[in-house]
């Protein structure tokens, strides 16, 4: 096969793969690409970060940092902490992404991190909460992508997820005489954090008949007809599905 067919024809250039139930770079339609996790300051350099960590996922790098700010807790939730996710998309990841105010991706793949942690309860807000009413935590985790190949949900979710785990605060009390809040040396504060958490991103590609691929590379997102994530805990209990525009998933396929 011609670099040129793949160039001017890539639709069958990928449909003479897929007929062979395998992909381009080799790997068959169930398969994810390697993965590689770097957990810390040491290995991520975010040296201002209380957490952090970068994932690799295939050719798709994400770096996850989170800082930790002290505020009041919401009127309506006294008693819990927030966790407030961005996702980034600058210009040197990717051709498709420009320099500016966050686009409609990023802002979906953040408005998707933001579910997937309320729904999967991976930090049990409370205990965020130092003093209730007076006084939570509030995690700031800022998700870049450096080198963008696709699947950019499950790269975020795993970064999120190393970085959450490797987050330490100090402990906090609230002086009862004075009002005060008052610090203690750093401890290990997210132990507690849900790892099972994982999620499966398909691709739905048509050719003579419709195929699910996992874990697609930027050039396979391009082809398909449409694309569904679903995340589930460690007991297979689902968290979230999100599935943008408008494609079809028959009932047989999403099961699949």
């Amino acid at each position: 096969l011609s670099i040129c067919s793949r160039t001017v024809e890539p639709l069958e250039y990928y449909r003479r793969f897929l007929k062979e139930n395998c992909r381009p770079d080799g790997r068959e339609l169930g398969e994810f690409r390697t993965t590689t996790v770097n957990i810390g300051k040491c290995l991520c350099s975010i040296t201002t970060a209380d957490g952090s960590a970068l994932v690799k996922l295939g050719n798709t790098t994400v770096i996850c940092g989170v800082k930790a700010e002290l505020a009041a807790p919401a009127v309506d939730s006294a008693n819990k902490g927030y966790i407030v996710p961005n996702v980034e998309l600058p210009s040197l990841c990717a051709e498709r992404f420009r320099s500016g105010p966050p686009g409609e991706e990023a802002q979906a793949a953040s408005q998707f991190i933001a579910d997937v942690i309320e729904n999967s309860q991976m930090i049990v807000k409370e205990d965020l909460c130092i003093a209730n009413g007076k006084l939570a935590w509030v995690l700031y985790c800022d998700i870049i992508c450096l080198d963008y190949d696709g699947n950019l949900l499950d790269a975020s979710v795993f970064a999120l997820l190393a970085a959450l785990k490797n987050v330490q605060l100090p402990l906090v009390t609230i002086n009862e005489e004075t009002g005060l809040s008052e610090t203690t040396v750093k401890t290990v504060f997210c132990n507690n954090i849900n790892e099972a958490m994982h999620t499966n991103i398909s691709a739905c590609i048509s050719f003579t008949s419709t195929l699910l691929i996992v874990d697609p590379t930027a050039e396979e997102e391009d082809l398909a007809t449409g694309t569904v994530t679903i995340v589930t805990d460690e007991e297979g209990r689902l968290c979230s599905v999100h599935k943008p525009g408008t494609s079809k998933f028959t009932s047989k396929k999403l099961m699949e």
